[in-house]
């Protein structure tokens, strides 16, 4: 009877040990992905624009990419 507890207890301890390390090594990835590949850039922004018919002014990027960045 000792066996099986202590058999469940390591498979418990093991399968824990496991979901953390794979959680901190998907975030640290997750990450990397975000900084190599931002969600939005300012050449996104300029095309978004001239796509309208329109020409964006550098400050009207700038105020663009503060808004996104603020709300993140």
């Amino acid at each position: 009877m000792d066996a099986l507890w202590s058999s469940i207890i390591f498979t418990l301890v093991g399968a824990l040990i496991g979901a953390v390390i794979t959680f901190f090594l998907t975030k640290k990835k997750f990450e990397k992905e975000l900084k190599e590949n931002p969600p939005i850039n300012e050449k996104m922004i300029r095309a978004m624009f001239l796509q309208m018919g329109r020409k964006p002014s550098e400050a009207q990027i700038r105020q663009i990419m503060k808004s996104v960045n603020s709300q993140r």
